[in-house]
């Protein structure tokens, strides 16, 4: 296997990769059809066997404190994307994906790193045996058919509101659970970077 940055041709992979990694969790449903490009600098790796991506890490950092962080005291960067196919899992390369961002991103003197994800116990898990620390969460909830009505109306004539996708960053977290079919936690983590 060999970490290597990203290249504009391995977007296809990428995204199958992705797709493929995210379908048992509790974002399945969040598919893109391309990669993602960032507006700050950012750390884009792959994890590769005979020419095929299994793994892949997104991370945006910042040059200015606060432009991409959700807190920050101090520079700090944000994992958008870190997957590893199924059939790879359990191997160690999420951690390898991790730990050579980590390594690109100290050098460029970042000092802390976030990421955020739902709650699927076994990735909350994974961050937290890797030195993450929990730092807050809000829900997303997911409305559909009459849940929609709960929420808004639609303010155009004849057009009617079937789903929707919202965050709910009260206290009230329970009553907003119970209200909605399609809840989740979403959590961030934080990892301090020590030279």
């Amino acid at each position: 296997m060999k970490i290597r940055e990203f290249i504009d041709t391995d977007n296809s992979q990428w995204v199958r990769c992705r797709v493929l990694s995210f379908l048992d969790s509790a974002y399945f449903d969040n598919v893109l059809r391309e990669k993602e490009h960032y507006k700050n600098p950012s750390v884009e790796l792959v994890a590769e066997i005979d020419d095929k991506i299994i793994g892949l890490i997104d991370v945006e950092y910042e040059i200015e404190k606060g432009t991409v962080c959700y807190s920050s005291n101090e520079l700090g960067g944000v994992i958008w994307h870190i997957a590893v196919l199924p059939e790879f899992r359990n191997l160690g390369v999420a951690t390898l994906l991790l730990n050579e961002a980590i390594n690109r991103l100290k050098n460029k003197g970042i000092k802390k790193l976030e990421a955020w994800t739902r709650d699927d116990k076994w990735v909350n898990h994974w961050y937290k045996n890797r030195g993450f620390s929990w730092k807050e969460s809000y829900l997303h909830v997911y409305a559909e058919g009459d849940e929609c009505d709960i929420i808004t109306q639609s303010k155009i004539n004849k057009l009617f509101i079937c789903s929707s996708f919202a965050h709910y960053i009260g206290k009230d977290k329970d009553t907003i659970k119970k209200a909605f079919k399609r809840v989740h936690e979403c959590n961030l983590y934080e990892l301090t970077l020590t030279k």
